[in-house]
């Protein structure tokens, strides 16, 4: 496992200052046509303040990864609006305000790990030397510098995970966007890049709003956990978690085991838990 990053990104830009990172207003998503219609989503509002990470949690099928592509202008609303920092998502996204990290790396097999990094640097126009330089900060801050000039197919797959959320990171962007990124990973991996991402989040002070199936990781990570109901999804229950994360921030890999045999940790499970149970049980009492 690779050492705590020494090296500095700085905090986000000011861009995020006044404004919530995300709202969701009254949202609503259909698919199909009228005699076949598909609601994935109905009704959902939802804030996400500038800085806070936001996990979005619900049986598959609940609307979560819909709700984060409607955020990042990959898909449009049916009803309802979503603004980021204030302004419309297509504003936000040809702002690059956020960074993006799906359950796949997507990096491409031909270019280096420092030139995928530098990629989305290069489309914006950014000359040779800013690129290599902010492509190496973000590697450090993920701890692969030893590994800028291999290509993809020579890293584990946690190490690809970490090539994309430094390439997530590299317009500095005030919000990031994750879809499942660890889910196809083993645990002891999983629970590494857990870590790695307090830290990340420590360091640059970037909004998150993450997508999961796991419980542990949704409280792990997250200020609130998102419960969503069965589609047509919307926010059923939200879960605050008070835990102190600083020593998994900013420690080895064995400081958050200790969180996650925490009194508190395990209390905030347990909420999360009953509150998906809660659901299911709704669910079948409004069964015909």
């Amino acid at each position: 496992m690779s050492a705590a990053p020494t090296s500095s990104v700085g905090p986000v830009g000011t861009r995020a200052r006044g404004a919530a990172a995300v709202e969701v207003t009254a949202v609503g998503r259909v698919f199909g046509g009228r005699s076949r219609e598909v609601v994935a989503l109905q009704d959902v509002d939802l804030t996400v303040a500038a800085g806070e990470l936001v996990s979005l949690i619900g049986p598959s099928g609940c609307g979560k990864s819909t709700l984060l592509r409607l955020v990042a202008d990959l898909d449009e609303p049916t009803s309802g609006s979503v603004r980021v920092f204030g302004r419309s998502a297509r504003e936000a996204r040809l702002a690059r305000d956020y960074g993006i990290a799906f359950q796949q790396a997507g990096l491409l097999p031909w270019r280096t790990v420092r030139a995928n990094v530098e990629l989305p640097l290069a489309l914006a126009g950014t000359g040779r030397a800013g690129r290599r330089e902010r492509a190496d900060e973000l590697l450090a801050l993920v701890g692969l510098s030893d590994f800028a000039d291999h290509h993809p197919d020579q890293l584990s797959g946690g190490m690809q995970q970490r090539v994309a959320i430094a390439r997530a990171l590299a317009d500095s962007p005030s919000l990031l966007l994750m879809d499942e990124p660890f889910g196809a990973l083993d645990e002891m991996t999983r629970e590494h890049l857990q870590a790695q991402l307090l830290r990340i989040r420590a360091e640059t002070r970037a909004a998150v709003v993450f997508v999961t199936h796991s419980i542990p990781e949704a409280v792990f990570l997250s200020d609130r956990v998102v419960v969503m109901s069965p589609r047509p999804g919307r926010i059923r229950d939200v879960v605050e978690v008070a835990i102190d994360r600083s020593g998994a921030a900013a420690g080895p890999d064995d400081v958050g085991d200790d969180l996650r045999t925490d009194a508190a940790f395990v209390a905030a499970v347990a909420e999360v838990r009953d509150a998906l149970r809660r659901d299911g049980t709704r669910r079948a009492a409004d069964a015909p």
